[in-house]
């Protein structure tokens, strides 16, 4: 076994290889740029080697720095989790011609399965399903055209380096196609070095499905079952689920049998994952193979009790597996919900700031039989940076069935407190609760099909709005109570607190009426009483509240005279005021947004890469105006209206903050 292991990577997955090894007895050496000086994993480990700025182009994906890293630690193995270099064959022989291991495939494989192309050449030779397509490499726009149009629109427009969602295009049309492969390449060249490009068709209603598969250095491969990856944005997976709610026992063991197949046929060892999209028959098609740790990997740890991260140690160490296909079980059902940093509420756009309160759920089993589990590589004041992937943490829920694990999910989003930047909860426990989710009824396309116009909340329903009613009147009722309390005060001269308040959520105004039970507060409305009881104290930003029967977390704040209240994906401001005042604030005017018509502003923290248009010059609606990136990610700004530019307020190569002004229109 290794004696110590070096982890060629960041963030959470850092973490999480570190978490085994130390349970293995192998000492961890942790890898670091500028920005990365006081992070978590950089803390865990039992050495930190700096390896240069904060770019990932000079630190974590600088294959020299690496290896002088290893060099002065004398680290035997290197894990490169997912992302930056972990399929990077140059790398994986780099480390071996220096007799360090690679704890993931041999290069051969990483290579083969790397480029997308050869992959689908080699799975149509090993017998196993592909989507029609050309693998050839697509020289520029006016070919990729062609192309789409002979294989029939809609079609895909992919980076053969591609992964994460990046460098993919869907396009519809000639114009779509044209503009996606100049896209495609542009976002490629710069997240990958490599902006080659192919065109498969795009399946419609696709589910995407993958099989984790796992070999060692002797030939003996299994697979672990499937993950449901369907709920994705712009191609970015966002929860995760095992099994899948799809397949039936004979697609499972199909899929299975596929992905034994081909990474066989490229002598795979390790752990890896054949990605397939599923159509509305079962009928199922390769799509690549990641020759690396999945982001999803965890729920699959969860329904197989299997360590993924010790078995990839063990097989690079030159152990045999431990166990055979007919050892593998499939027990209760697991989800991954990942937590961004990105604005819903801004069309999920990239958020960078400082964690000022980060409070996850408490990990383990709960009392209704659920596991909560929750990988992730920051704490409370960690920096959130513009440089790398904008993930927070993957929180990771098990119940013995689907629904458990969803309401264990729903319940634990709840409990999760994140400040300081934009996040993507609200968003997640609105899809928790979503019944199209809860059904089953996936596909890739969900997200597109479900938020058509973006995400602004949960609307409550007049259930929810009677619950936050009466939380907000309970509140308000300890609150009142607890200032007539002050020391001193004669008794027959305190402030008496009235029972009767009007509510107001929005635009909805609700008389109550308050008073006190044994251990809780009756508010009554509509002519029927809710009993409320919780843990609730000033100051806190989340509490525990009985709601008849019904126990939930409820994170809560003061907002200006009224009370924050934050639930299953509704953000609401509840006023609590006297009949009379209620009704003078009734007559009070609104306060009107400033007028930002004329101005098209940075939409998120980024770099201004390229302006498309110049002053005076007369655009049409849809017209390209300018692109922005930002983590990694290329955001093209387009013209709602026709307009003629007035003013340009901003260069390329500018970096802007969130809402600075890039052009004004006339």
């Amino acid at each position: 076994m290794f004696k110590k292991i070096l982890i060629a990577n960041r963030g959470e997955i850092a973490c999480r290889v570190i978490k085994t090894a130390q349970r293995l007895g192998i000492a961890t050496v942790a890898v670091y740029s500028d920005a990365d000086r006081d992070a978590l994993h950089v803390r865990q480990a039992d050495e930190a080697v700096h390896i240069g700025p904060a770019a990932s182009a000079q630190s974590y994906l600088r294959v020299a720095n690496i290896l002088d890293a290893v060099a002065a630690t004398g680290a035997d193995a290197v894990h490169p989790g997912y992302g930056f270099l972990s399929e990077n064959s140059n790398f994986a022989e780099a480390l071996k011609a220096i007799g360090v291991a690679f704890i993931g495939p041999s290069p051969v494989a990483i290579e083969a399965m790397g480029d997308k192309i050869t992959s689908k050449q080699i799975a149509a030779s090993a017998g196993v399903s592909t989507v029609p397509g050309h693998m050839g490499l697509i020289e520029d726009a006016e070919e990729a055209v062609r192309i789409a149009s002979e294989i029939g629109f809609p079609v895909m427009i992919k980076a053969s380096a591609g992964g994460g969602g990046k460098g993919m295009r869907i396009a519809w049309n000639d114009g779509e196609a044209r503009e996606g492969f100049h896209s495609s390449r542009n976002e490629a060249k710069n997240a990958f070095g490599d902006d080659r490009i192919f065109i498969e068709k795009f399946v419609t209603e696709p589910r995407h499905i993958e099989i984790q598969v796992l070999g060692d250095q002797y030939g003996n491969i299994v697979h672990l079952g499937e993950r449901e990856c369907s709920i994705q944005r712009r191609n970015q997976k966002i929860i995760e689920e095992a099994p899948s709610p799809f397949l039936d026992e004979a697609t499972r063991q199909a899929m299975g049998k596929q992905a034994i197949a081909l990474a066989k046929a490229v002598g795979y060892h390790s752990a890896g994952t054949v990605e397939f999209i599923v159509d509305r028959d079962r009928n199922f098609y390769f799509l690549e193979m990641n020759t690396r740790l999945q982001v999803e990997h965890p729920v699959t740890e969860l329904v197989t009790g299997i360590d993924l991260v010790e078995e990839m140690i063990r097989i690079a160490a030159g152990q045999k597996l431990r166990f055979g296909q007919e050892d593998v079980r499939l027990n209760g059902w697991a989800i991954e919900s990942r937590l961004y940093a990105e604005d819903p509420y801004r069309n999920f756009l990239p958020s960078i700031g400082r964690l000022t309160r980060y409070r996850p759920p408490a990990e383990g089993a709960r009392a209704d039989g659920s596991l909560i589990r929750n990988d992730t590589g920051v704490v409370e004041g960690s920096e959130i940076s513009m440089h790398y992937d904008p993930m927070i943490a993957k929180l990771c829920t098990w119940a013995p069935d689907r629904l458990g694990a969803i309401n264990a999910m729903a319940a634990a989003l709840d409990d999760f407190e994140v400040e300081g930047i934009g996040h993507n909860l609200p968003f997640l426990a609105a899809v928790m609760d979503h019944p199209r989710f809860r059904g089953g009824r996936l596909s890739t396309a969900f997200i597109a099909e479900e938020f058509p116009d973006g995400f602004a909340g949960v609307i409550p329903t007049d259930g929810d709005e009677r619950k936050l009613t009466a939380v907000a009147a309970h509140i308000n009722w300890k609150l009142q109570h607890r200032n007539v309390l002050i020391s001193g005060a004669m008794d027959n001269h305190r402030r008496k607190v009235s029972s009767d308040w009007i509510v107001t959520l929005g635009d909805h105004a609700f008389p109550v009426a308050v008073c006190n039970q044994e251990d809780a507060t009756a508010v009554t409305f509509h002519g029927s009483v809710l009993s409320i009881g919780s843990d609730w104290l000033p100051g806190w930003h989340i509490a525990h509240f009985q709601i008849g029967t019904e126990t939930t977390s409820i994170k809560t704040s003061r907002s200006g005279t009224g009370f924050r209240l934050r639930w299953r994906g509704m953000d609401v401001v509840a006023h609590v005021r006297s009949p009379p005042i209620a009704e003078l604030a009734r007559l009070m005017p609104k306060k009107q947004p400033p007028d930002t018509s004329k101005l098209l502003l940075c939409p998120m923290p980024g770099v201004v890469t390229a302006i498309a248009v110049s002053e005076g010059e007369s655009v049409e609606a849809g017209q390209v105006l300018a692109t922005v990136e930002a983590m990694k990610m290329e955001n093209v700004l387009r013209a709602e209206r026709r307009a003629v530019i007035k003013r340009i307020a901003a260069k390329a190569g500018a970096s802007l903050a969130v809402d600075e002004p890039i052009l004004e229109f006339e």
